[in-house]
């Protein structure tokens, strides 16, 4: 049984008298009893009824969990802690120093809380702070993910840039996203407020980076686009040069750049934008595009100029000569200025009768003054083109009267290539010598070898082809071919004296000395002298021609081949006189010994 308090109160052991039938056998027995027995068994049955009555408290508690956030009610202040009830089996206690920031909670007073830890005992252990830190760093997350725009005080600068506090977190806002413009004096800022906008978040370090660029370029960009969708192509508007690049200038119109490109500053050509306009400097121009949708502008100034095409002389047409200046230059040609503003363009195939022209700096450059026929005009257009080479007649008209095949002229070398060289005979006539048509006797890698840009050279005629309008010329084709010469003299076998001109690695160059013009080819392993040794430049020996061909111009020779074929004939012939003496010795034998037995047979 138990009390009020829960004790239990134990009863005295009860007595038993146990009579025998027999009055006589009449005894009295006392029987003990086990009181461990009695009191485990109501001890486990109280045990039982508080388990039950923990589950059913513990229902009634909400689940807490460690490291999250709850919402808890004041229940005692004290001098060094606060006691917090998060609804829990037990209340927390938080150090009353995490309150520093808020001294107005009193008993009663809702705050949020985490719970740092449960012990063992079931003692929560709670912070203020973290449970702050936690749920100011959320809101910098949820502004970010909503793009929100917040309120931040400049507390300090540092450097690169300043520090900004939001929801009591330090962030950092570079000094490049402070403003539009850069920014030089840092210090004004601190200790005021101003609207940021986070831009990146470190989720590892916890490092926020804010800015109030974007929110000022927002703003701007609003401003550009209400403006763009007010201006229209064909209006004149005042705005001043605000920067200059190579291709043209950017130009404020009041909150809006345009462009304004190169092409549009001026109807005669320039080379640069600063020939026209200059930073700082206030103009009108006119619109000569709006790209709503891309919010671009494009501007003109030379627009508001009379075009220069209405000053051209009317009485030039088709066939009509005049005079320019070369102001550009293209792959395709040249733009010849004739007044400024008016440029027309010479094609390269309109500026010589010649077709060796690869690039238009071939026949003029920037700045060359020349004369020109018109081939067309139009003035609606506002296009015209010329030619040069109509201004004297075509050079290939009967052309083969008097460059006919077999002729012998002199031309002026003009351009090399990796196959020829190209020889000019006269103006808008030239042709092309390819490289083995150079020399008979010199091998030639390159036409630079043989000779140099402007020499004059003696060529012949060996092909025309009227329709390409090209020479096939030839310069060795003025003499005659040694090589025929050469495969009677330099015959395979033959032995000639020679010199080595120069020593490769695998070889050497050897020069005869009857005849210095022509080279030959000496492998290395037919440079070995009698003595093992090897022959060096400059040195004279007598040499084996092994091979000669004439149409590669290619003679192989050999100064080793000549000493070993007389050792070798000097042994044939040892070898020759052995073989005669052992054969007129067997001869003699064999008579003797017939001799021999012949007389046997007769005795």
């Amino acid at each position: 049984m138990s009390n009020q308090t829960g004790e239990i109160k134990r009863k005295t052991p009860p007595s038993y008298e146990i009579k025998n039938e027999k009055q006589n056998d009449q005894k009295n027995i006392k029987i003990s009893f086990d009181w461990t027995k009695y009191e485990t068994h109501f001890s486990n049955e109280i045990q039982e009824k508080r388990k039950k009555l923990e589950e059913i408290y513990t229902k009634t508690l909400p689940d807490i969990q460690e490291l999250e956030i709850y919402q808890g009610i004041v229940t005692h202040i004290s001098d060094t802690m606060i006691i917090v009830d998060i609804g829990f089996k037990a209340e927390g206690a938080i150090p009353i120093s995490e309150f520093r920031e808020n001294l107005n909670i009193q008993v009663g007073s809702e705050i949020e809380v985490m719970v740092v830890k449960i012990d063992y005992k079931g003692q929560c252990i709670l912070s203020y702070q973290k449970a702050k830190m936690l749920r100011n760093w959320q809101r910098i997350n949820q502004a970010y993910e909503k793009s929100e725009v917040i309120l931040g005080y400049v507390a300090a600068r540092t450097k690169g840039g300043l520090i900004v506090e939001i929801f009591d977190i330090e962030c950092f806002l570079p000094g490049s996203h402070i403003n539009v413009k850069p920014v030089r004096d840092y210090d004004t800022y601190v200790g005021k407020t101003m609207e940021i906008k986070v831009v990146k978040i470190n989720q590892k370090t916890k490092n926020v980076v804010v800015s109030h660029k974007v929110l000022i370029e927002r703003d701007i960009e609003e401003q550009r686009k209400e403006m763009i969708s007010k201006l229209d192509k064909g209006q004149v508007l005042e705005g001043k040069i605000k920067n200059i690049l190579p291709y043209g200038a950017f130009v404020d119109l009041g909150g809006v750049d345009a462009l304004l490109h190169i092409t549009d500053m001026s109807w005669p050509h320039i080379n640069h934008p600063t020939e026209i306009v200059q930073l700082e400097q206030e103009l009108k121009f006119v619109v000569l595009g709006v790209d709503k949708e891309k919010n671009r502008v494009q501007l003109g100034l030379k627009q508001l100029q009379p075009h220069p095409w209405n000053s051209l002389d009317k009485n030039l047409k088709v066939g009509s000569k005049i005079k320019g200046k070369v102001s550009v230059l293209a792959d395709y040609g040249a733009f010849i200025e004739i007044i400024p503003g008016v440029e027309a363009l010479l094609h390269i195939s309109e500026m010589s009768w010649s077709t060796d022209l690869s690039s238009t700096q071939d026949f003029v450059q920037i700045g060359d003054e020349l004369e020109a026929v018109i081939l067309t005009i139009d003035r609606q257009e506002r296009k015209m083109s010329l030619s040069v080479k109509q201004l004297t007649p075509d050079p290939w008209i009967n052309i083969q009267e008097k460059y006919f095949i077999g002729s012998e002229h002199i031309g002026i070398v003009k351009k090399f290539t990796n196959f020829g060289v190209f020889i000019e005979l006269e103006q808008g006539i030239s042709g092309v010598i390819y490289t083995n048509d150079l020399s008979w006797i010199k091998k030639i890698k390159h036409p630079s070898e043989f000779c140099s840009i402007n020499d004059k050279l003696k060529v012949i005629v060996l092909s025309i082809d009227t329709q390409a309008r090209r020479f096939n010329l030839g310069h060795k084709q003025l003499s005659e071919n040694p090589w025929e010469k050469y495969e009677k003299i330099y015959s395979v076998g033959s032995i000639h004296n020679g010199i080595i001109s120069n020593l490769f690695e695998k070889g050497a160059s050897v020069k005869f000395t009857e005849d210095q013009k022509i080279e030959a080819f000496a492998p290395l392993r037919f440079l070995e002298k009698k003595n093992r040794s090897t022959l060096k430049k400059g040195e004279k020996a007598d040499f084996k021609i092994i091979e000669f061909n004439k149409e590669t111009k290619k003679i192989v020779i050999s100064h080793t081949s000549v000493y070993r074929d007389k050792d070798q004939k000097k042994e044939q012939r040892v070898r020759n006189r052995k073989f005669e003496r052992s054969t007129l010795g067997d001869i003699a034998g064999l008579v003797k010994l017939k001799e021999q037995i012949e007389k046997e047979k007769n005795k």
